[in-house]
């Protein structure tokens, strides 16, 4: 009996395949995918991934290097799915076909490493340092001013608590402090959910089915201990797995939609300068961005640059440390609108997006609740 192809059909390959089939090869999605408009070559959209995807599910085609190349230049960034007639679940896709390139190779040293540091509160103390050392990661962000009656609460009228998730863990400190700040001003107390770590769409994404899984498990056993019915994220890349890791467990809300909801709550002093807003590609895509809109909106005299849509940032978890040049000339067209827009912060909802611009500027950048809570009336 000859030997089946390294790919032969399976279980999971039949729904990766089933999931393909979903496509019917239009093409709307290529002019929102950044790698195509990047590179400009069918194999680095999604249509592209999808047929190489398929046929390897489906044992027509043995896996090629220059197709798991493609496989990973993808950015996961979801644009795709906005624009799809046919509703392909092109992110369950991706990680499926992810999951199965995983079984036949790992990842590089280099991604390995940064993935079991995320994983890890111990590796993370080690290499969130080296990485600001080697200039791959910026400085850590400076807390936000808060005003002197910042300190002022209502009567609490429920408790929420907040996902650290892993790096945000310590770049995010200071943004956690400000939304207790502007919570505590709407009526809510923070409660903590101790054991709670990354929320695995990092691993997911490059295919660690069994990591992302397990961290899955640790942050349901996390939040189901807490009792706490809402989970607050900050980070909008991270929502979207987190919301279904902790499905039946805890809502998970994002934390400018739940402040928009509270807004009648909540005043603010005028904002007497420019600042531009950056909106990442899981912002856009969740639909957040119109709550940060009308949050931004209430703060009296701001002048608001909101960039325009240039596509993917190029940050996408781990994609900006595996390929740097990439992830630097996807970053390009944002950081020239940035500079003439003559903003002096920029704002952003998603860590990973601040990370990667906040290595290439001299100015602030941000998450929009800092902004908010420092204005604060």
């Amino acid at each position: 009996m000859p030997p089946a192809p390294a790919d032969a059909p399976t279980a999971d390959a039949a729904r990766l395949a089933a999931l393909a089939d979903r496509c019917v090869q239009c093409g709307l999605c290529l002019p929102h995918c950044p790698t195509y408009r990047l590179d400009r070559i069918e194999a680095e959209g999604p249509r592209g991934r999808i047929a190489y995807a398929k046929a390897l599910a489906e044992g027509s085609l043995d896996p090629t290097p220059a197709g798991d190349r493609h496989l990973d230049h993808c950015l996961g960034c979801r644009r795709c799915e906005a624009a799809c007639p046919a509703g392909v679940q092109y992110e369950d896709l991706l990680v499926a076909a992810r999951a199965r390139q995983f079984e036949r190779h790992r990842p590089p040293l280099a991604e390995r490493a940064a993935l079991a540091a995320l994983a890890s509160p111990v590796l993370r103390t080690l290499a969130l340092p080296a990485g600001r050392l080697a200039g791959r990661l910026p400085a850590l962000p400076r807390g936000p001013e808060l005003p002197a009656n910042a300190v002022e609460a209502l009567p609490s009228r429920g408790n929420v608590v907040l996902f650290k998730g892993c790096a945000a863990e310590s770049y995010e400190a200071g943004t956690r402090r400000a939304l207790e700040t502007v919570l505590a001003r709407a009526g809510w107390t923070v409660r903590d959910a101790p054991g709670q770590g990354c929320c695995g769409t990092a691993a997911a994404h490059a295919g660690d089915a069994i990591g992302a899984a397990g961290l899955a498990g640790r942050n349901r056993d996390a939040f189901g201990r807490s009792g706490t019915p809402i989970v607050l994220s900050l980070a909008s890349g991270c929502q979207s797995l987190l919301a279904s890791s902790l499905g039946g467990t805890a809502e998970v809300v994002d934390a400018l939609v739940f402040l928009d909801r509270e807004g009648d709550r909540l005043a603010f002093q005028p904002a007497s300068r420019r600042v531009a807003l950056h909106r990442p590609c899981s912002q856009r895509v969740l639909g957040s961005d119109a709550a940060l809109l009308r949050l931004l909106a209430r703060i009296p005299a701001l002048d608001l640059v909101d960039l325009p849509d240039t596509g993917c940032c190029g940050a996408a978890g781990t994609h900006m440390l595996s390929e740097p040049a990439r992830s630097a000339a996807l970053r390009a067209p944002l950081l020239d609108a940035f500079a003439t827009s003559g903003a002096t912060e920029l704002l952003s909802a998603n860590l990973g997006c601040r990370l990667h611009l906040g290595n290439a500027v001299t100015l602030p950048v941000r998450h929009p609740i800092d902004f908010l809570a420092e204005h604060l009336a």
